[in-house]
Parts: structure tokens; sequence; C-alpha cells
């Protein structure tokens, strides 16, 4: 364990000891405050019956940053080193690969869960500025905040195997967004088709924004755990075995 946490805190400092980092973390915290600006805006000109965190994570705003979170957070994290070098020699250390690999994904994820805290902030600040009562339930700031972890522990995932794939940061950040454009898309498959094919429920069950939908209306279930952490799995399995194959390649 004591090389996992050296290892683990290597990657952090790249995330928070860099400008890469922090532009990152800046433009993360825009958005977000641009998704609330929004939101408001929609309370301010009209009625809205939903509370006022499912609509900022409803915007069309929300989606389209969140999908690009995740290929600026993995993206280098084996390519650079393949690129330049230095995998090589950490993979020829006295390390194992679960380790190298856990501990680029833990980092990954403790980064990407820090980019959420200016968002709870911003919802606080919110009270705290107009002295009204949240216009939110505790289910629903907690349902959506757990989605988003959910959904960024496989989509994490996901930007890791594309890394572990190619040496090229850009090829990596392509592929990862494309696949999880691809993720994004296959829940619109019941709009376009309708309830009527025998496949109905399967792409319910993947639908990424049916899942946001329930647990930001407070409607929390343990399905969508179990098939976020399932993708995650197995997806970090599969980049065991890439980063594994190039260890004993060479």
């Amino acid at each position: 364990m004591r090389l996992f946490r050296i290892l683990t805190f290597k990657e952090l400092k790249v995330y928070f000891l860099t400008p890469f980092g922090w532009i990152v973390f800046a433009f993360v915290t825009t958005m977000q405050g641009v998704s609330l600006s929004t939101a408001m805006k929609g309370f301010r000109d009209t009625p809205v019956k939903d509370s006022l965190v499912y609509v900022t994570f409803h915007t069309p705003f929300f989606w389209f940053y969140f999908l690009f979170i995740f290929p600026l957070i993995t993206m280098r994290l084996f390519s650079e080193e393949e690129r330049s070098g230095t995998l090589e020699t950490l993979l020829t250390a006295p390390v194992r690969t679960w380790q190298v690999v856990l501990s680029k994904y833990f980092a990954a994820m403790l980064f990407y869960t820090a980019l959420w805290i200016p968002a709870f902030v911003q919802f606080k600040t919110f009270v705290w500025v107009t002295g009204l009562e949240p216009a939110w339930t505790n289910g629903a700031m907690i349902g959506t905040f757990s989605v988003v972890m959910m959904m960024g522990a496989a989509f994490t995932a996901v930007g890791c195997l594309a890394s572990a794939l190619t040496s090229s940061q850009i090829i990596a950040g392509m592929l990862t967004i494309g696949l999880l454009v691809i993720q994004y898309f296959l829940g619109f498959v019941t709009v376009i088709w309708g309830e009527s094919f025998a496949g109905a429920p399967f792409f319910h069950y993947i639908s990424s924004q049916q899942h946001l939908h329930y647990f930001a209306s407070g409607l929390l279930d343990t399905r969508p755990l179990v098939y976020f952490l399932s993708v995650a799995i197995f997806v970090l399995f599969l980049t065991y075995q890439v980063v594994d194959y190039r260890r004993w390649k060479r």
C-alpha cells in the first residue's frame, strides 16, 4: 500500500501543482456557474415545478462541459508517460501493474471529485445571499451528486483505457469523448424508436440521462450503482490487461 500511496500522490501533484490542472478546475467551475445562472434565470422568467438542482443539471450547458471533463483529466495518464518514455521505467520498477493502473485512476477520481466542490458551494451561496429557503430537497441534492460520482467512476475508467491504448494525448482525448458521446446518444434510442421493441429496457438501463433525471428528482435506486460500478471495474480490468501486455512485451 505504501507504493500505491506514493504513486497516487505523484499523480495528484500533476493535477494540483501544474497550471493545466487549475485551468481545468477554473473551466469546470465557470461552466457550473453558467448552468446555475441559466437555471436561476429560468426560475425568474417562468414558474418551474422542478428544483433548482434539477434544472441546473439539465441545462444545455451541463452535458456539454460534463462529457469534456473526462478526456481532459485522463488523456495524459498513460499516453504522456508512453510518449516521454517514463512509462517503460515505471513498468520495469518493482511495482505491480494493478498499483500503476489504480493509482492513476484514483488520482483522477480524487481530482474529479474536487471539481464538484465549487458546485456545492455555489448552491449554498444561493441560500446565504438570498436568505431564502433552499429551492431543492435534500434528496435531490444527494441524488444528483451521487449519480454524478457514479457516472464519473465509469467515465474516468473509460478515459484511462483510452489513454493506455495510445501514446498520443490528442488521440486518447478524441477516443474518450467519442466513446462517451456514443454512450450518451444510446440513451436516445427509445426516444427515436419508441418503447415497443425488445431492447428498450436495456437502453433505459444504460441511459445516463435517465439516471440523472431520476436521481436529481430525489428518486434513489441501486441499479445505476451496479451499472456504473460494473462498467468501471470491467474497463479498469481491460486497462490492466493493456498495460500488463506492454509491461511483458518489453
